[in-house]
């Protein structure tokens, strides 16, 4: 299969993609989840023949003080637990809960709480999370509360720093051992493919509204892995190829070396997607980001290996190398 002399259809398909995800974010902008953008996320668990549905939940905690609350099933349907994330309330004074189903004795052991609580620093999303789960126990049924984790935006914001620089260590360090392993001109094109690759599925999560959190970035350093890994494998196999058809024109050998690579690269890609499909389908809402991110990036991945390194190679050589041959 003539893989390298389809590179500039695979070029104009990967730049439109990239270009894409650059308008969308300039316009949109990216939509940072929890973790980075600071919130609250509550674990309620209920009766399982309650009958309690997302939509119930979604519109008592809006009438309890919480601003755009997101609502996944957490673990089986029979288990009948949620999670309600939420990054605003509204601001005390406002009438945040007029339309809160609160009895009298609710707002009564409320307020005790938060007077009780307020020499250790209470703050009002925690007042707000009271209220919003004595709502829901009073319009839909008890709640057990599991956990609640507060971000703050400082918090979130070091986070995506932190992120940002596991990112760039991780292609640093990757540009520094195929430098030591193959050659400096081999490098360039697995950081281009790599950068590829992540760039493609995080602009992919920006263009339909998907929100980025530690189980996306999670999702983003182990396609840097997978897709290096990948990359490594035919870029021993051309460069054992340049030592053995030295008379051999450069896009030949690299083309001999995809297809030598190729069915070994589809059965790993192929297992690969099988794992993290069966955890899409049915690994629950709190994993699905971490899945959806890997499932795009290992398809990505694969594409990029063969059509974006290997060209990137045949280009370098081909202008900056000693001879146009292997």
């Amino acid at each position: 299969i003539d893989f390298l002399g389809k590179r500039r259809i695979a070029f104009a398909i990967s730049g439109f993609l990239i270009l894409a995800a650059i308008a969308a974010t300039l316009i949109n902008g990216m939509k940072f989840g929890i973790d980075f953008a600071g919130g609250t996320e509550v674990h309620l668990r209920f009766d399982p023949t309650a009958g309690v549905d997302e939509a119930a939940l979604r519109s008592v905690a809006q009438a309890c003080g919480v601003v755009g609350p997101s609502v996944v099933r957490f673990g089986e349907a029979e288990d009948s637990e949620f999670l309600v994330r939420f990054a605003d309330i509204v601001p005390e004074g406002e009438g945040g809960d007029t339309e809160c189903p609160l009895t009298e004795s609710d707002r009564a052991a409320i307020e005790r709480a938060d007077e009780d609580m307020g020499a250790i620093g209470k703050t009002e999303t925690a007042s707000v999370v009271d209220r919003m789960v004595a709502g829901i126990g009073n319009a839909v049924s008890p709640a057990e509360i599991m956990r609640v984790e507060f971000v703050g935006p400082r918090v979130g914001g070091e986070l995506r720093e932190d992120g940002l620089k596991a990112m760039l260590i991780a292609v640093g360090m990757i540009l520094a051992y195929i430098a030591f392993r193959f050659s400096s001109r081999f490098a360039p094109g697995a950081i281009v493919a790599l950068v590829h690759d992540v760039g493609i599925t995080a602009g992919i999560f920006v263009l339909f509204g998907l929100e980025f959190d530690l189980r996306v970035l999670a999702a983003l350093l182990a396609i840097i892995g997978y897709s290096l890994n990948d990359t490594i494998i035919i870029y021993d196999r051309i460069r054992e190829n340049m030592e053995l058809h030295t008379k051999f024109d450069l896009q030949e050998v690299l083309n001999l070396s995809v297809n030598q690579t190729l069915a070994r690269t589809l059965m790993t890609s192929l297992t690969t997607l099988l794992a993290v499909g069966a955890l899409l389908i049915f690994g629950g809402a709190v994993i699905r980001p971490f899945a959806l991110a890997m499932f795009i990036g290992v398809i990505v991945g694969t594409y990029s290996s063969v059509f974006i390194a290997s060209p990137t190679l045949l280009f370098l050589e081909s202008y900056f190398g000693d001879s146009g041959g292997a």
